[in-house]
């Protein structure tokens, strides 16, 4: 795939690098599901190497999508992943999600400086004016994450996506802008001490 402002190739932090998903991080992907509950309010569920095999292949196949294998870099081990989607160069925009972590992962830096690799890369090199999140409305615990970068809710999207049980879900909305940019940055910078 030829490089473009929205495949970045590696994005490296202290405590998280960013690789671009490819099938060779199959037996990593599945390994790093460790829990099903955390797949609780996704659309897919890894739980082995046929799962991780489909999950990437819908990623790979997904041309408005950048996924990325998520690696602690203090134990090399992969903990999960997250993705551009919904990239739209014409308006500049695009979305961030598609995350999930293994419990080791959670609760830990990692996040945050992952969606702060994101975000620098998306408002830089990129050049986007708006990014978006997209969660289960009932997911508390995704808004609070969410909310803690600096995003703004901007609403309620009613019968939007479907669950994995079939049920439709409500998603919340959540936004921010190259305005909000600057001052949320140096918030993330606190948090994940850089």
């Amino acid at each position: 795939m030829s490089s473009t402002p929205f495949d970045p190739g590696p994005l490296l932090g202290e405590h998280v690098h960013l690789e671009p998903l490819t099938i060779d991080h199959v037996g990593e992907l599945a390994a790093a599901a460790d829990d099903p509950a955390i797949f609780r309010w996704t659309g897919s569920v890894v739980s082995d190497d046929t799962t991780a095999r489909a999950y990437i292949d819908s990623a790979l196949a997904d041309t408005t999508r950048r996924a990325f294998l998520q690696r602690d870099t203090r134990t090399g081990v992969a903990v999960g992943t997250t993705s551009y989607y919904q990239i739209d160069a014409r308006n500049r925009s695009l979305a961030v999600g598609y995350t999930w972590l293994s419990r080791s992962a959670q609760g830990t830096r990692i996040n945050p400086e992952s969606k702060f690799l994101l975000l620098e890369h998306a408002f830089g090199s990129a050049d986007v004016v708006r990014v978006e999140w997209h969660t289960d409305a009932l997911n508390e615990q995704s808004r609070a994450a969410i909310s803690k970068l600096g995003a703004q809710f901007e609403g309620l999207l009613r019968k939007h996506r479907r669950r994995i049980d079939g049920s439709w879900r409500t998603t919340a909305l959540f936004s921010m802008t190259d305005d909000e940019w600057p001052d949320a940055r140096e918030v993330l910078r606190t948090r994940i001490g850089s």
